[in-house]
């Protein structure tokens, strides 16, 4: 009998034990989980201090675009995009803020309605998903936001503007 005793005194710890790692190891799971939700963001390429490639293109507009004429808020969008169309009333009231000339918004695919609301403030460029201003950035994510400094380098960049340092005036 102490036998049977000991014995199921040693299997009550163990069970204990186990329940206790257990609980630990739920805790750093959903630790872990979210930090990462708190850093995950679009697989953007260009980070800060990155330069933008060279690239030429034509605005809806006919005005020439191109890596020497492109500072300050750029932002992606691409046709069929919820997120994109989410983002679209912020970027364009923000462009407003900044100015046409300081604003470049791309626009991938057929998407009317985003050339529509993006077009008086900012110069509007539609091009296929792998057009060469994307591929200027290497960027293969939307909405993508990117503020560019005078220096033609990425000062900020994200999926969303609180990423970007808005309050520079780049």
């Amino acid at each position: 009998m102490p036998f049977l005793t000991a014995a199921v005194v040693i299997i009550g710890l163990l069970s204990v034990f186990n329940l206790l790692l257990t609980v630990a190891l739920i805790c750093r799971t959903r630790q872990t989980n979210e930090s990462a939700a708190a850093t995950a963001g679009p697989p953007i390429a260009l980070r800060p201090g990155s330069p933008v490639g060279e690239f030429a293109a034509e605005s809806v507009d006919g005005e020439a675009v191109s890596h020497d004429t492109v500072t300050g808020l750029v932002g992606f969008f691409s046709a069929g995009c919820v997120p994109c169309h989410r983002l679209l009333p912020r970027f364009a009231e923000h462009a407003c803020a900044v100015g046409r000339e300081n604003v470049l918004a791309v626009v991938a695919g057929d998407d009317p309605e985003a050339v529509a609301v993006l077009k008086p403030v900012a110069r509007v460029i539609v091009e296929d998903y792998d057009g060469p201003v994307a591929g200027a950035f290497q960027n293969t994510w939307t909405p993508a936001v990117y503020l560019i400094g005078s220096d033609h380098r990425v000062v900020a960049a994200g999926g969303r503007l609180e990423d970007l340092s808005i309050a520079s005036s780049a």
